[in-house]
């Protein structure tokens, strides 16, 4: 589980928080070359707004935005 405390994160920020990237700028060429699904969707937009309840799989490692 992931907790944010605002609305919404974007999924840059997300891998930022999750220490897969080290800065914003890397999300591209990590959507690019991973595997990342939003909710069971291939996810390429690193502006992806995640709210609380989705589900992020990223090379089969399960997170839920809480």
């Amino acid at each position: 589980m992931i907790n944010i405390t605002t609305e919404f994160i974007t999924l840059a920020g997300f891998l930022k928080l999750t220490n897969m990237i080290g800065s914003g700028g890397e999300a591209k060429i990590f959507l690019r070359l991973n595997d990342v699904e939003v909710n069971g969707e291939k996810e390429t937009r690193r502006n992806r707004k995640l709210y609380k309840g989705d589900k992020i799989t990223v090379n089969g490692e399960e997170f839920i935005i809480s």
